[in-house]
């Protein structure tokens, strides 16, 4: 369904539900779930704010993000300045297509970074946590503890673990192989 096409909506009225309002897809079309006691009003400013955000939340999940190399770079940069202390920068930062069951890799020796366009439909904080993982490698190559203590320094890092272990697992995705200390997916 494109951004301009008018959904279906289908509204339901519960004498159970007293203040929230909830919405979701159901094939193709919007169901919003709103009290029974809402004013007609009130239903169809509720019905429009539902139907947008739901809107808003499937555009972001299809539009890949295009970010060139120069911005990944810069990116990667401001990264390392807030949580490695500067200490890590690459030569390079770019999208890939061959990485099937890694989400990024690094070659410290030449400072390049590859990320999986998979990431590209993912949340931000996501895309930052595997260029801090890998840019973590750029200080210390290996997955032992002083990796780790690194890569600990984004705040999101465990979230983003969880996140990327859900997903693969959810896609089906091979395990890369793992050196790893911590928990959840490794990486690269």
């Amino acid at each position: 369904m494109g951004a301009r096409s008018k959904p279906r909506v289908e509204v339901r009225r519960s004498e159970r539900r007293r203040r929230t309002v909830s919405a979701y897809r159901d094939g193709d079309k919007i169901v919003v779930l709103v009290p029974a006691s809402l004013t007609v009003a009130e239903e169809r400013a509720w019905v429009t704010k539902m139907v947008a955000r739901i809107q808003r939340k499937e555009q972001r999940q299809l539009a890949p993000r295009k970010w060139s190399p120069s911005d990944l770079k810069n990116r990667a940069q401001s990264l390392s300045d807030a949580y490695l202390g500067g200490i890590a920068v690459p030569e390079s930062v770019q999208w890939v297509g061959n990485q099937r069951s890694r989400w990024g890799s690094c070659t410290p020796s030449d400072r390049t970074i590859r990320l999986s366009e998979r990431l590209q439909r993912m949340p931000e904080w996501v895309i930052d946590y595997v260029i801090v993982h890998e840019l973590a490698h750029l200080i210390e190559p290996h997955h032992n503890d002083k990796f780790w203590a690194w890569v600990a320094h984004y705040p999101d890092a465990e979230k983003a673990k969880g996140y990327l272990a859900g997903w693969s697992d959810a896609a089906r995705l091979p395990r890369p192989p793992s050196e790893e200390v911590g928990t959840g997916e490794e990486v690269d």
